[in-house]
């Protein structure tokens, strides 16, 4: 008999395919194009993923290079990567500048977010980041699966709009070719210990719910606009 936690992870994995169906290339297109009638949005945050085996993996390779269009294209000024050093020794938000900044990001449109673990905290550091910035309207840039399962989250939990722009496949293909070379040391952390170390399953996923976020200081559960 597989354990809860087990049989919670291999049922959600299960519906993965199925939820990123609800966002088509359609509404990923049309989603692109209203920011560029909109836009240019003061930052766009970009949330992190482990670096592993001394080369970014599928994933972040697609969140770098969709920030890189979205830059570039001037549908946004700054790109905030967001990110610690959580199930690697090597800060997600550094190891993702490193390789933006190989692409053509200049440094100083690039910021940091080291502090989040989860993705609903990629998005609450990196909005507490902006305001510190005194950035006015921001934009949210991943894949379409994670920005489909943030959606709520970021209309329930702030003043200020965050405009979902999850990229497609189509948008990013044609740059596959780009495998820029990064040196990762400035972005190591030691001493450093796994979350699956220091954390359980349970109180793993209620950071993924964004339950390690103390809301009572805003009103209504909701962090002030920008």
């Amino acid at each position: 008999m597989k354990k809860p936690a087990t049989a919670i992870v291999i049922t959600f994995t299960s519906l993965l395919p199925l939820l990123s169906c609800f966002s088509s290339k359609k509404s990923q297109r049309e989603a692109y194009q209203k920011a560029q009638q909109i836009g240019p949005f003061d930052a766009v945050i970009v949330p992190g993923v482990p670096f592993k085996d001394g080369r970014w993996d599928t994933v972040m390779k697609a969140r770098v290079l969709w920030s890189w269009v979205l830059y570039k294209n001037g549908v946004v000024k700054n790109i905030i990567y967001s990110g610690g050093a959580v199930y690697s020794p090597y800060i997600e938000a550094k190891i993702m500048g490193l390789y933006a900044q190989q692409l053509g990001i200049p440094r100083e449109n690039i910021y940091y977010d080291s502090l989040a673990q989860h993705s609903t905290e990629n998005v609450y550091y990196s909005y507490l980041l902006a305001k510190q910035l005194g950035f006015k309207t921001i934009a949210l840039a991943t894949d379409p699966f994670q920005s489909l399962m943030l959606r709520g989250y970021t209309k329930r939990r702030f003043a200020t709009d965050i405009f979902h722009l999850p990229f497609s496949t189509d948008s990013i293909s044609k740059f596959n070719y780009l495998n820029p070379v990064i040196d990762p040391q400035s972005a190591f952390v030691s001493p450093w210990e796994s979350i699956t170390k220091k954390k359980g399953f349970w109180a793993r996923f209620r950071g993924t719910l964004g339950r390690d976020i103390d809301w009572a200081p805003y009103k209504n559960g909701r962090v002030d606009p920008l």
